[in-house]
């Protein structure tokens, strides 16, 4: 499976540029992909102002997201501020080459941020598919919660809940030490693929972003080469053979233990 992490600075709080942006970007993404990982709210990042900026589920972002997934013939994935019900949630959106969706709440809302007073928390993770290859996407903050991201191991038929696990993050540079620690751990605890896109540059509240995207292998190995502060899109090749080969050699979800959340 090939995935596409997209790195860049976002315009704050402006929809219509960051579309017009993204879709620049995208367009310059010659080679084929399965997957493209775009930030956490790329389309006004990380806002606290969702009574203002929020879209409903089908608004005009949602249908750029379609139509660049149907012209790319691919999945594109990212976050934005929707207002569904009246509430406000952080909502990641899984768009398929068909145009079709299914999303994702962020279950950890931010409270450092006031995102937990503004915004309504999700209750269930989803796991989808490309291809032969599962995949369960994430938001951000999600990352310092080990339980939620865990990888249950079926022992009755030897087969993992997952294979590649995605974050799209808005997350500091003042932490982007957990950042990379965290994603690391994930990897490893949890015997899959990691994909991580973070945006660049200052947002509207002075805080500096240095990106940091990246994909890890099941050891725990950096695989990317996209660098820290510069804009980039990079595309990796997830080896299929690879990864059930490590699970074969050190197949640590014989020991693992049973749990339900």
């Amino acid at each position: 499976m090939k995935v596409t992490l997209i790195q860049t600075e976002l315009f704050w709080e402006d929809a219509s540029k960051n579309r017009a942006h993204f879709g620049n970007l995208i367009d310059t993404i010659k080679e084929q992909t399965d997957l493209i990982v775009l930030p956490e709210m790329f389309n006004t990042g990380f806002t606290m102002q969702p009574d203002k900026l929020a879209e409903a589920w089908n608004g005009e972002t949602m249908n750029w997201l379609k139509n660049k997934a149907i012209e790319k013939n691919c999945v594109i994935t990212g976050s934005l501020a929707i207002k569904d019900n009246e509430k406000f949630y952080n909502r990641l959106f899984w768009v398929s080459a068909a145009g079709a969706f299914i999303s994702y709440d962020k279950r950890h809302l931010f409270r450092m941020s006031e995102e937990s007073k503004l915004y309504t928390a999700g209750k269930s993770k989803i796991i989808t598919a490309i291809n032969q290859w599962k995949v369960c996407p994430f938001i951000c903050y999600d990352l310092r919660f080990p339980v939620w991201s865990r990888n249950r191991f079926n022992k009755q038929n030897n087969t993992w809940d997952y294979d590649v696990l995605v974050y799209v993050a808005n997350w500091p540079e003042a932490r982007n030490y957990a950042w990379k620690q965290l994603l690391i751990a994930r990897a490893i605890e949890n015997q899959c693929y990691v994909v991580a896109v973070n945006r660049i540059g200052n947002d509207g509240n002075g805080y500096s972003h240095s990106g940091d995207s990246v994909v890890i292998n099941p050891r725990g190995e950096i695989i990317s080469k996209t660098k820290a502060n510069e804009q980039s899109i990079e595309t990796i090749e997830l080896d299929r053979a690879y990864l059930e080969e490590f699970r074969k050699v050190f197949p640590v979800g014989l020991d693992a233990d049973d749990f339900s959340l």
